[in-house]
């Protein structure tokens, strides 16, 4: 197996925001003071540059999902960036793979989640729950090859591993994601965050920022 890289790359920075993609692996934030995230490399960043260490984290990734997502430089920039997600006007769009050929080629999933915290998980309740969030997005699959399908989801909600649980309810996991009955690969599970949109905070300019995911199950996708 190919060792992934665990370095983060600063794709976009200026003195509001920075870009960032993160690598599978990393958690964007954790209480383990041993374990290096997100938001203290890119705090370590700051520091050597001279700069206030501030480090708004606005989105978050899963530490076994790769992607790329905004931070803010300042509190200002951080509430302006916490509104535009809480009015879903701050895109989040991710590549997932999944194998099950029976699962309509596009469609919207809608379901209302709950978090087990103690076994680090989601699953999908009733509506009537009183814990329950409602959790929405919209999918397509755009490519197929080799019996596996590169799904294009555009999140509406962000709950806690929506795009997990919500596709393997429907008996299609995610390929490798062995804590919602995927199958096993070797390599982290196949789900990249990679697209991001937002207003800037200062300048109000409309900015989006998209990567090709890196993980190994997704080479033969891009390939071409």
């Amino acid at each position: 197996m190919t060792k992934r890289t665990m370095t983060p790359e600063i794709i976009y920075e200026d003195d509001a925001v920075m870009v960032v993609y993160k690598p599978a692996g990393m958690a964007t934030q954790t209480r383990l003071v041993s374990e290096m995230d997100l938001e203290m490399y890119l705090k370590n960043h700051r520091a050597q540059a001279g700069e206030d260490n501030y480090i708004g984290i606005i989105q978050r990734l899963d530490q076994p999902v790769e992607g790329v997502l905004v931070v803010a430089k300042t509190k200002a920039a951080a509430e302006n960036l916490t509104k535009q997600l809480r009015e879903h006007t701050l895109g989040k769009h991710y590549y997932a793979l999944i194998t099950r050929n029976s699962l309509p080629k596009s469609g919207t999933l809608e379901d209302y989640l709950v978090k087990d915290t103690q076994k680090g998980r989601a699953k999908v309740v009733s509506s009537k729950d009183p814990r329950a969030k409602k959790a929405r997005l919209e999918y397509e699959v755009i490519r197929e090859r080799g019996g596996q399908r590169l799904v294009d989801v555009c999140l509406d909600t962000g709950r806690y591993h929506q795009i997990r649980v919500q596709f393997a309810s429907r008996t299609a996991p995610l390929i490798g994601d062995i804590k919602y009955g995927g199958i096993s690969t070797g390599h982290p599970l196949c789900l990249c965050g990679y697209r991001t949109e937002f207003v800037h905070p200062v300048t109000q300019e409309p900015m989006h920022f998209e990567i090709t995911p890196k993980g190994e199950e997704f080479v033969d996708f891009f390939a071409e």
